[in-house]
């Protein structure tokens, strides 16, 4: 069967298909190369939390176009200049951290389309085929597939969540069960209260018409965010699958007379 094209990610996120993808922590291509010769959806490029630059993001979404894998950024900072520079770059939408108001969602959404919006116009960078689309096809392209997820891990979002949902230009919700249980001291994502706030959060998407993402670290785990609503996942990383792969072979290897 022949793979969606990744420019494709946004609308196969709205129409409500189930997509698996994963951070990638390692400030290279190849690991988005493997998980796009694999089959995997998207990748998460992620700013926040690991080592990457702008040349290292670029390099790593220049893996993910070569393997046919959905690119997306989790941003360090979501001030227009460094949404704009990923977008840029080819990446088909960005994960945004800690968007804990109606004003935040509102502005990055805006940052993140040139319609109705106020993303900086060039399409000299990769997003536009340096140059090769011209102004109303690289406008209409970009503001068709980009995809901004507002990342929900602030218990002060929760009493907005429903508000923040329905934010034009935001396409999903990231629920972002570990920083919720930390910020409510908890010490585990699953606790009832996070499982209270996750439920929450899932409502206000689907009632709002909008995707929602979980990080899960096991099927079973993924399976229980099914059941209240999830339908995109981001499955451990590539160093976390890693570790788990590679501590499961020194068993093995152990084990040998």
């Amino acid at each position: 069967m022949t793979r969606p094209d990744a420019v494709q990610f946004r609308k196969r996120l709205a129409a409500g298909e189930l997509l698996a993808g994963t951070f990638v922590k390692t400030p290279t291509g190849h690991a988005t190369e493997i998980f796009g010769d694999l089959g995997y959806d998207f990748v998460v490029i992620d700013e926040e939390h690991a080592p990457f630059d702008r040349r290292s993001i670029d390099d790593a979404i220049v893996s993910a176009r070569a393997a046919n894998i959905a690119p997306l950024v989790r941003v360090a900072s979501s001030a227009p200049s460094n949404l704009l520079s990923v977008l840029d770059c080819g990446a088909v939408g960005v994960l945004v951290p800690h968007v804990a108001s109606v004003e935040r969602a509102k502005e990055i959404a805006a940052a993140c389309r040139y319609r109705k919006g106020s993303r900086g116009f060039s399409n000299s960078p990769r997003a536009g085929r340096y140059g090769g689309l011209n102004l109303s096809q690289h406008i209409e392209q970009g503001d068709a597939t980009t995809t901004v997820v507002a990342q929900i891990e602030d218990p002060s979002a929760l009493s907005v969540v429903e508000e923040i949902a329905r934010v034009d230009g935001v396409d999903a919700l990231f629920v972002g069960r570990g920083d919720l249980a930390a910020a409510m001291e908890e010490n585990s994502s699953e606790a009832p209260a996070v499982r209270a706030a996750s439920e929450r959060i899932a409502k206000a998407g689907r009632a709002a018409g909008k995707p929602v993402w979980f990080f899960v670290g096991s099927l079973a785990d993924a399976a229980a965010m099914r059941d209240i609503g999830g339908s995109c996942f981001i499955y451990m990383s590539d160093q976390g699958l890693m570790r788990q792969a590679a501590a499961k072979a020194l068993v093995d290897l152990k084990t040998l007379k």
